[in-house]
């Protein structure tokens, strides 16, 4: 974005030691596993995401530890995740918590302050300053958004201080003759400023090295890997790239000490180059011995190859010999012919060596550590195949168990299971849609495909309405919201366009206040749900106490707005932040216990069952409801409405299709239709919400709601209801109504049938998660060495479980409270 622009002219200044690199990561792209990677030296491990909110000690050998046994004096500041890591390796250390993302700022205040003043102390070998307003300003608004450019502008004004500091004191015998300054980025970020996957905007990251030595000799073309161009001023400013896996090498190797012991990374040539050698050049006549120095430098890189590739090559050989899986015979042979090949070549000659077989000698170990790094990408991760075959058919049985017990219902309920074109069409589409998951395109255009899926079966509802001349304005409806929502999953709610639009004065205050207008709705309809019905008073309170949240959402929505905050009596300040949420949390959890004791001293009813039903639902879903939008945003309110009226369309539209075919088809028939709507319908509703499955598809910001501090269990409870609220929670609580609407108001039905329509509804909606996610398993297992394994297929893999988990606890649960009592 060009705010950082002091590096910008120290790299393009012809006098300056300083260059920039590119540095490309290994997904995925959480911050631990950067960090873990960058001072080990090793690949990420996946499940490394689940410790990134309580990062354990690490037990390999690493960079840190090598520093600590090697009298290395270190200093760390920010980010209080080094010392999660690191407990007991520095010197000094001033930590600060890292995962509030709404604080930008606590962390680069504490490196501010700390920085500057220990640069003139003499006590430390290695500082170490994380900031993190950036990652946190990305989280939260957007790469694009103000935030992000302040801190940019603080971070670029921090550096020039760092810079002239540095300078002042880097003459001959001053305290930082031999610094080497180093500024990087662990991950990059999506438009959204997220990150997590491995998408070039997430795994592209940048490396600044200074030395504050003389300008150092040109690396050979042979060597140089770097690109240059001129820019807007006429500056040459060359650019090289360098893996992240390379970095705990050549840092070692630039410091003098052991390269940690698990590491495959290769001592990188440009940044060994602009440091190592460079006490040679004090008082030498460059054109003389411009040559000279430069088979200097290149012996010099050579040895550190050949330590380099025998510590690699040492780590292999163990790695080979504990795995259970390790190499294949064939790739272990290959590694072992390169070696010796490098090893005999190096022994070939002696110091006196010429410029050819210097380069041949460092292209025989460069080829070695890149075939090693290659392969280990391929190869390192171990696959239980009979675990995973074991997981694969506990998830084909319970497809079958889910078959048996729809068929035994169909029996008893109608004596039938006939087979209708709805049923056939269903099947179809549930098929189509599990399969697509082989495929890593379709997999990144899940909510585009699912919104085409949904409206080729809300296209052949409306096909039948026109043809029966019934619910045509109904099925019309639901064809339109299917419309805006694709419009919506192809605009995306991002945080980038939300900033875009409040910039447009002239709508700022319809941006403001058009959340209310839903939330009016929705507490009207819940006003109506109870006058119009004589239902259990504890149920009218629940559904009263959603009403009153309503109105605090609406107070958070204002009190929150930039734009009508001013407006606002002064009185209303104090409850500004946290009050409201806490508030509101606490309401909802009031209710759910409200009606968890209901179960229990209700007086069972049997007339009105649909009426009674459908009350219940409603006030289960209200109870979640409110906490659900003030988590989503301003958003929240939109999609809550636009769930209500799919919802109400999708059951209105079923019972035309049941008219038609109660008298001659069995439950499977009629309810496979709407079920997979209602299934599809939740399905848009998380991609509607601005999610998408990977770990930068999470809204971090969410969890802190309500919270300054962070917490895990409070933390990791909000970011579920706010991650699957929409698409999991409120669709399986709000199923009855399906089966429901039809008996709303009608006298005592048949309860026994009835209650068999909604188990057959569960068991169908359970059928179809399980399928979707069985096919999601079987893609992983084939997918497994596939590279985008770890940014797509196992993310992918590991929220259709988490799904899948929390719909049967869902369908328990609401079993439990529909059922009972009845």
């Amino acid at each position: 974005m060009d705010k950082l622009k002091v590096l910008h002219k120290l790299a393009s200044e012809s006098e300056s030691s300083a260059r920039i690199f590119k540095a490309i990561a290994d997904p995925p792209t959480t911050s631990l596993q950067r960090l873990k990677g960058l001072t080990t030296g090793g690949l990420p491990t996946f499940v490394d995401i689940g410790n990134s909110f309580g990062a354990p000690a690490i037990v390999e050998d690493n960079l840190i530890h090598q520093l600590v046994q090697n009298g290395k004096r270190t200093v760390m500041m920010g980010d209080d995740t080094w010392t999660q890591l690191f407990p007991h390796h520095f010197n000094k250390s001033y930590p600060y918590p890292s995962f509030n993302v709404k604080d930008l700022d606590t962390v680069d205040n504490g490196c501010i302050s700390h920085l500057i003043p220990t640069l003139y102390d003499d006590d430390w070998d290695v500082l170490i300053a994380h900031f993190l307003g950036v990652d946190h300003a990305g989280h939260i608004f957007g790469v694009d958004s103000v935030q992000m450019i302040d801190k940019l502008q603080q971070y670029n004004e921090q550096l020039e201080k760092v810079v002239e500091v540095l300078l002042s004191q880097s003459g001959k015998g001053g305290l930082h003759e031999n610094t080497l300054l180093l500024v990087m980025g662990d991950h990059g970020q999506t438009v959204n400023g997220d990150h997590g996957g491995g998408t070039p905007e997430e795994v592209e990251t940048s490396i600044f090295a200074m030395s504050l030595k003389k300008p150092s000799l040109p690396v050979p073309s042979e060597f140089d890997t770097s690109s240059c161009t001129l820019d807007l001023d006429g500056r040459k400013v060359c650019t090289s790239s360098i893996e992240q896996l390379d970095f705990a090498a050549t840092v070692s190797a630039l410091l003098g000490i052991p390269l940690p012991y698990g590491s495959i990374g290769r001592v990188n040539p440009m940044l060994y180059a602009l440091v190592a050698g460079t006490w040679n050049l004090e008082g030498n006549d460059m054109s003389n011995r411009h040559n000279h120095l430069t088979l200097e430098w290149m012996h010099n890189y050579a040895k550190v190859l050949c330590v380099n590739s025998w510590q690699v090559k040492r780590y292999i050989d163990v790695y080979t010999a504990s795995s259970v899986i390790g190499f294949s015979t064939d790739d272990l042979k290959h590694v072992e012919e390169m070696y010796a090949q490098a090893v005999n070549w190096s022994n070939s000659f002696h110091d006196g060596a010429s410029f050819d077989a210097l380069k041949k000698q460092i292209d025989l170990y460069s080829n070695f550590l890149a075939s090693v790094a290659e392969l280990a990408r391929t190869k390192f991760t171990e696959f239980n195949l009979r675990m995973m075959g074991f997981g694969f058919g506990i998830l084909v049985i319970s497809i079958f168990i889910h078959l048996l017990l729809i068929k035994r219902a169909d029996h008893i309920y109608s004596g039938t299971s006939a087979v209708s074109f709805g049923l056939i069409f269903s099947s179809t589409i549930v098929a189509a849609r599990a399969c697509s998951f082989l495929s890593n395109s379709y997999i990144l255009e899940e909510g585009k495909m699912t919104s085409f899926l949904l409206a080729s079966i809300g296209m052949l509802g409306l096909r039948h309405s026109i043809t029966t001349k019934k619910m045509i304005s109904e099925a019309a409806t639901l064809v339109f919201l299917i419309s805006i929502l694709r419009f919506v999953i192809e605009l995306g709610l991002s945080k980038q366009g939300s900033h875009e639009a409040l910039e447009l004065h002239s709508w700022m205050y319809v941006a403001e206040l058009g959340p209310l207008v839903p939330l009016i709705v929705l507490a009207h309809l819940l006003y109506k749900s109870i006058v119009c019905s004589s239902c259990n008073q504890m149920l009218k309170s629940v559904i009263i106490g959603s009403i009153f949240s309503y109105i605090l959402v609406a107070l958070h929505y204002i009190l929150g707005s930039s734009s009508l905050s001013s407006m606002t009596p002064p009185i209303l300040d104090g409850i500004k932040g946290n009050f409201i949420p806490r508030v509101i949390y606490i309401i909802g959890i009031a209710q759910l216990l409200s009606l968890a004791v209901l179960q229990f001293f209700e007086k069972a009813k049997t007339s009105k069952w649909g009426e009674a039903i459908v009350l219940k639902a409603v006030a289960m879903l209200s109870s979640w409801s409110s906490t659900l939008m003030i988590l989503s945003g301003k958003q929240g309110p939109w999609i809550a409405l636009a769930s209500v009226i799919g919802g109400w369309l999708i059951s209105r539209l079923k019972s035309l299709d049941w008219n038609d075919k109660n008298s001659r088809s069995g439950l499977l028939a009629c309810y496979s239709s709407p079920v997979t709507m209602w299934s599809l319908f939740a399905s848009c509703l998380f991609f509607c919400t601005g999610h998408w499955c990977a770990f930068d598809g999470l809204r971090y910001a969410a969890a802190f709601i309500g919270f300054d501090e962070f917490t895990i269990i409070p933390q990791a409870i909000l970011l579920t209801i706010e991650t699957y609220g929409f698409s999991h929670i409120l669709p399986t609580l709000a199923l009855p109504f399906l089966v429901a609407y039809q008996y709303s108001s009608n006298e005592a039905k048949q309860t026994r049938g009835s209650l068999i329509q909604l188990f057959q509804v569960y068991l169908i909606y359970g059928l179809i998660m399980a399928v979707t996610t069985t096919f999601t398993v079987l893609c992983v297992i084939i997918q497994r060495r596939h590279l985008m394994v770890w940014g797509l297929f196992a993310p992918k893999f590991v929220f259709d479980v988490v799904g899948l988990i929390l719909t049967d606890v869902l369908i328990c649960v609401s079993s439990l409270f529909y059922f009972s009592r009845t």
